[in-house]
């Protein structure tokens, strides 16, 4: 059951991405992510505070001496299985098994080359684009993420109601440009995609929540104070 509590369900995100839940749990969240459009916006704002974590942990290779290292191990501990006793010693018992295990290994490696040229061969796919929306007080509201076809997806953490005689509009603003354009309202959900027709997503691009009457703002640009900001950056970027 996935909790209606925005502090429970927050917790629940967190270590949704952090991998730290049981299976069973890790499985209902990740099936009610297409359905609970409030976990999803968690989910994707905990992907982008955690991503920069990746960096901290490089890859390491074994060390050079491991095969000998297990091989000494296993020929100074293992015990003559009764029935080789007398024709074999314990290193002599143990040989074969190793060289069925390197020989295991080295077919392993094999595979695991041959899929790896695989993905070189294909094309890389296009970087996330994404970025979290803060208060003024910098605390997250929002999130909104690019897709590869130019799509803009924006929803709110905590979705609060506006007053009657307000609604919030969206804006993007590229980087050089001298006024932002408009995306269009953000209806009450909290929830919307959008594809700009004049401008295309991209590194840099500041993204803007602003207050204005009802139907928007009448000057072409914000008349309203922009209530939330954010610029989008490739996923997993600092």
């Amino acid at each position: 059951m996935i909790p209606t509590d925005p502090r429970e369900r927050d917790a629940l995100a967190a270590e949704y991405v952090l991998g730290t839940l049981e299976a069973r749990a890790a499985a209902e969240v990740a099936a009610a992510l297409a359905t609970n459009p409030a976990l999803a916006a968690e989910v994707t704002a905990w992907e982008a505070r955690l991503a920069p974590l990746q960096a901290l942990a490089p890859p390491e290779a074994p060390p050079p001496d491991l095969w000998q290292r297990i091989e000494a191990a296993l020929e100074g501990h293992a015990a003559p299985a009764p029935a080789l006793a007398a024709a074999a010693t314990p290193a002599q018992a143990w040989r074969p098994w190793l060289n069925l295990w390197r020989g295991w290994a080295i077919g392993a490696s094999a595979v695991a080359a041959g899929l790896a040229g695989l993905l070189v061969l294909q094309p890389a796919p296009a970087p996330r684009l994404m970025t979290v929306l803060l208060t003024q007080q910098d605390q997250p509201a929002w999130t909104v993420e690019a897709d590869s076809q130019g799509a803009l997806r924006l929803a709110a953490l905590n979705p609060r109601p506006v007053a009657a005689d307000r609604v919030l509009q969206l804006w993007a603003l590229p980087q050089g440009a001298t006024a932002p354009t408009s995306l269009g309202l953000v209806p009450a959900t909290g929830q919307m995609t959008v594809t700009p027709r004049t401008l295309r997503p991209e590194p840099g691009m500041l993204i803007e929540i602003s207050l204005e009457p009802p139907g928007g703002s009448p000057l072409g640009r914000p008349s309203g104070p922009v209530l939330f900001i954010g610029r989008l950056t490739r996923a997993g970027n600092s």
